[in-house]
């Protein structure tokens, strides 16, 4: 098997009856063997009956991938990939902002001698507050860690056997694939790729989640905010001995009762340590909570049903 394409799915019949005829014109066209591999989330609509009508429609390429309930678009990546048969693995969206020809770009760049190439959108077709948003993230990400990618939010990305199989053997339970693909390759690479606007329904990315997907980024892959709040924090008793040694010497030698002011300053002083030391309390919290998912061992996911693989899976 040359391809295998992984698309993670959830709540997205507007979009799978065109986007499984351009997938397929697609790579048909490019005279390689392949497979798609779709992994329903849970979805709540009929994507479900959909992608079992595909699997009908094509089943020399098409498998699904059925879970119980919705456990997240990396780890139905994640599913996928552990019964994938291609040489090279291709991940895509379901919801069509990343067009499927521009694979055939991904993988001209494969052949090339890349084992991971990332997508960046040449003009993205989201909010301004969207825009924004990703662009402050990628600053923080590109300062604290040592991932170098353009856009971290594309999915549209190709990876080689060896990559996505460096992938599969971390036991890891907040992922981020890009970043663990750009770790694991000797030779990355990006190109720029087309983005166009979501002509039906809803990102399921909303504001808390995207937060909440680009913090486990970050701790996921350094342990820089730790070491910031143990700088602050040394930085802090020096500023605090500073202090008592002026207030002393006020005190001892200007015989200074001190000022009303002055108390309030302290105050606020001590009001914005508080405010700091919780919030590092929190994220200590969230290293120690990433400990505890993994010491559960609990399955990542539960498959409901499973159309194409053999009795094993794959």
């Amino acid at each position: 098997m040359d391809v295998s394409v992984v698309i993670p799915v959830y709540n997205e019949e507007g979009n799978l009856r065109h986007l499984f005829d351009r997938l397929c014109k697609t790579m048909d066209s490019l005279g390689r063997s392949w497979e798609v591999i779709f992994v329903n989330d849970g979805s709540k609509d009929s994507s479900g009956e959909m992608l079992r009508g595909f699997c009908a429609e094509r089943p020399d390429v098409v498998k699904l991938v059925d879970f119980n309930g919705n456990y997240g678009q990396h780890t139905a990546i994640i599913a996928a990939f552990e019964r994938t048969a291609g040489d090279v693995i291709v991940t895509l969206d379901a919801d069509l902002q990343n067009p499927p020809e521009e694979i055939a770009n991904l993988l001209a760049k494969i052949d090339e001698g890349c084992d991971s190439v990332g997508g960046y959108r040449k003009q993205r077709e989201d909010t301004a507050l969207r825009r924004y948003c990703s662009k402050i993230v990628n600053f923080a990400r590109d300062k604290m860690t040592n991932i170098r990618m353009k856009d971290q939010g594309c999915m549209l990305r190709a990876y080689k056997r060896n990559v996505v199989d460096a992938i599969l053997k971390t036991n890891e339970r907040s992922l981020f694939i890009p970043a663990l693909a750009y770790t694991f390759s000797s030779n990355p690479a990006e190109i720029e790729v087309e983005h166009a606007a979501r002509e039906v329904g809803e990102s399921k990315y909303n504001m808390y989640k995207l937060i909440r997907l680009n913090f486990d980024l970050i701790t996921g892959f350094t342990i820089m905010p730790l070491q910031l709040f143990t700088l602050f924090g040394f930085l802090s008793s020096i500023g605090s001995l500073g202090l008592v040694v002026i207030l002393l010497f006020r005190r001892i030698f200007l015989f200074s009762e001190g000022e009303a002011e002055g108390v309030f300053t302290l105050f606020a002083i001590l009001f914005f340590l508080i405010s700091v030391a919780i919030v590092g309390i929190g994220l200590i919290g969230e290293y120690v909570g990433r400990i505890y998912q993994v010491v559960q061992s609990r399955p990542k996911y539960v498959i409901k049903e499973t159309i194409g693989f053999d009795k094993n899976g794959k």
